[in-house]
């Protein structure tokens, strides 16, 4: 007897990334580094930190101090930014609609981030974003090992790093060209879709979950 394929698709699960995909995180981590420069004294240029969001903190702080101050540093960073970056930190444009589009169409969206993850979930409590799960500090290919624990398809991000997390989990890379690329680079460094910016993303997803796949 020929065994009969179930009619009910399987549930789609969507990871995100957050600064700069979701949240246009600039203001919250300039007043951040802002008020960390003031209370160590340490120059921080916190105009060109902003330009290169993705990676994590760590990667941020050896530019402007020694390196066996960086972890202390990067702790006394995070403690300041629930008070001072999250309040000013707004929602991409199309960012609730895109978790929204996984959701009405029967799919799971994760957030999957370098980001603190303690201060990462209080970016989307504060914006009212609510994913199924949110995991932090992971960067590049060490997302790929949340992405497969839940079984993502798709991973959306605006960073190379997250073209790498995207291609370690065998999972399709789309991007939007709201971080440090735009829309050409991201093309050349490989991500499989290039949107201008979420707001794109609901139309894009319906005609992915129309294609029929393997």
């Amino acid at each position: 007897m020929a065994h009969m394929a179930s009619s009910t698709p399987p549930q789609h699960t969507v990871g995100f990334d957050l600064d700069m995909t979701l949240i246009d995180s600039r203001p919250g981590i300039h007043a951040c580094y802002t008020a960390l420069s003031e209370r160590t004294g340490t120059y921080i240029d916190a105009d060109l930190a902003i330009t290169r969001l993705g990676p994590p903190l760590e990667e941020e702080l050896i530019n402007w101090f020694p390196a066996e101050h960086v972890a202390a540093i990067a702790d006394q960073y995070r403690e300041m930014y629930p008070t001072i970056a999250i309040a000013a930190t707004p929602a991409m444009p199309g960012a609730r609609e895109a978790i929204a589009a996984v959701r009405n169409a029967g799919g799971r969206a994760i957030v999957v981030t370098a980001k603190y993850e303690p201060n990462a979930k209080l970016h989307l409590e504060h914006l009212g974003i609510q994913p199924d799960a949110v995991i932090g500090n992971l960067w590049a290919e060490q997302k790929a090992a949340a992405l497969r624990e839940h079984d993502a398809r798709v991973y959306v991000g605006d960073h190379e790093g997250d073209i790498r997390a995207a291609r370690a989990a065998d999972a399709l890379s789309v991007t939007v060209a709201t971080g440090p690329f735009n829309a050409d680079q991201l093309g050349a460094l490989g991500a499989d879709v290039v949107l201008s910016d979420l707001t794109e993303f609901p139309d894009w997803l319906a005609g992915y979950l129309e294609v029929p796949r393997a």
